[in-house]
């Protein structure tokens, strides 16, 4: 499945450098590649710098691109003033172009996206087979599909750097150590597709990329400290603190699955009653549902039944949406965060268990806590691509 680009609506843009930048004014960029356009007095505010510092560290990277002057006026946070509005400050986000795949143990899936990680386009390709060279492959084409879709509205355009994502242990940002569903150990992942494609590469657990994504461009964008729990075919957790996200050698051994949630639940594969895993994953629940129902129903089935009232689905469904309420409630305990982030390919089980969500993470806070605020992400996989896209977008611009 490949979703198109649009025509671009300028010319494209020269490609400009990013690094080596450091000091402030690495930290101009950034603070206008994260929440451009901004005009002059606010990043003033935000960095504690002079008018005359701000313009002698600025004007460098406007005469190289790397900065534009927005077309739009300055916001209400400049003071009147006569002669010429000051404009803001921006990036031009098709300066630079970046390709993300999320490995699955039978899928890769696709995304292109510009420097501000929008999705301009997307696709994906069964992986009939594991094997390095053949998974290889499989990336290399869908980056050149990518990479075809791009040239044919912006034909100057080019490709900065390709990320990938998956469910394992990943070190240096270059080598999968452990990925036990791809059957990978010690693989120089980032050396080979480098080589394959010519693009800088970066590999990245998939939780630790979308956490990323959620930071920079996504629903946790804005909190110093926040909590993002993911539900699908496993569960995943990643934490924002103090606005970096905490890194773990244990990331890719999903932590949370054996969280125990319902005493009198199901027994999951790690042998845990009632635990994450048994409770909240899609397969789990599949299986469970297909059971109790007598015939085989899929997890979007399974869903659309409670919604319609079914009772066997409703009473499996709810069940699930309280144990998804209990830990939620209990990563907000432990970590107290301003914001938990919801996404996986399950996180229609949010919306369709809605009060029964809400049964079980109050019934495990302390009446006197604030509301807690949640946002949903989208449960499209082709999310989890701009995950490790993002993980390329830092690596360029942080010159990791």
């Amino acid at each position: 499945m490949t979703f198109p680009l649009q025509p671009a609506v300028s010319a494209p843009a020269v490609s400009t450098a990013w690094t080596p930048l450091s000091g402030p004014t690495r930290q101009i960029a950034l603070e206008v590649l994260l929440d451009g356009p901004l005009s002059r007095s606010a990043l003033s505010q935000r960095l504690g710098l002079s008018p005359g510092s701000l313009t002698r560290l600025t004007k460098p990277l406007l005469d190289a691109g790397l900065l534009v002057e927005a077309s739009t006026p300055a916001g209400a946070d400049d003071a009147p003033r006569l002669g010429r509005p000051a404009q803001p400050l921006d990036v031009d986000p098709s300066s630079h172009h970046f390709v993300g795949v999320k490995l699955t143990g039978d899928h890769a899936y696709a995304a292109l996206t510009d420097l501000r990680a929008s999705v301009l386009a997307a696709t994906d390709a069964p992986l009939d087979a594991t094997d390095p060279r053949h998974v290889v492959d499989v990336v290399a084409q869908l980056v050149d599909d990518l990479v075809a879709a791009l040239a044919t509205v912006r034909p100057s355009a080019t490709v900065t750097g390709l990320g990938v994502s998956l469910g394992g242990h990943v070190e240096r940002r270059t080598d999968v150590t452990l990925a036990d569903h791809l059957g990978w150990r010690d693989l120089p992942l980032a050396a080979l597709l480098s080589e394959r494609t010519g693009l800088r590469t970066v590999v990245e657990n998939d939780i630790v990329a979308v956490t990323e994504a959620t930071h920079w461009f996504g629903e946790g964008h804005g909190c110093s400290r926040f909590a993002l729990v993911t539900i699908g075919a496993g569960i995943g957790y990643g934490l924002v603190v103090h606005d970096e996200a905490v890194e773990s050698p244990e990331a890719g051994l999903s932590l949370l699955s054996h969280f125990p949630l319902a005493p009198d639940g199901p027994v999951g594969p790690c042998g845990h009653t009632g635990c994450a895993t048994a409770m909240l994953t899609t397969g789990a629940l599949v299986t469970q549902a297909s059971r109790r129902l007598g015939r085989d129903v899929t997890y979007d089935q399974l869903l659309d039944l409670a919604a319609a009232g079914d009772p066997v689905a409703r009473n499996l469904v709810d069940a699930s949406g309280r144990a998804l309420g209990r830990l939620i409630a209990a990563v907000a305990n432990f970590t107290m965060p301003e914001r938990v982030v919801l996404g996986g390919e399950g996180v229609r089980l949010a919306e369709v268990a809605t009060d029964a969500v809400q049964h079980g993470l109050h019934g495990d806070r302390d009446p006197r806590t604030h509301p807690l605020d949640i946002r949903l992400q989208s449960p499209e996989l082709a999310h989890w691509a701009r995950g490790a896209a993002v993980v390329a977008i830092q690596a360029f611009v942080l010159g990791r």
